[in-house]
């Protein structure tokens, strides 16, 4: 059973702009991942597609928690703040 939290991530209702850093290091990741795989073999290409995969579900599942945990703290910050 997913929390309210969980559901507001997984509609992705908030808006998060890439910075400029982390736009040149997903450029970085890019270009070395697309000059890897160009020296594999299928076998290791579709080894290689599913560590992707792993990689997203997890990076995903990171940033969920990341957002739950953050926003819980802010709404303990504000209720100390008024209280």
């Amino acid at each position: 059973m997913s929390s309210i939290l969980e559901e507001l991530w997984r509609d992705k209702a908030i808006y998060r702009e890439t910075t400029k850093e982390a736009k040149e290091l997903i450029g970085c990741i890019a270009d070395h991942h697309d000059n890897l795989r160009a020296t594999l073999t299928d076998v290791q290409k579709e080894t290689l597609e599913r560590l992707d995969d792993c990689y997203a579900e997890l990076a995903d599942i990171n940033e969920r928690e990341i957002f739950v945990y953050a926003f819980r703290l802010g709404a303990k910050i504000a209720i100390e703040v008024m209280g």
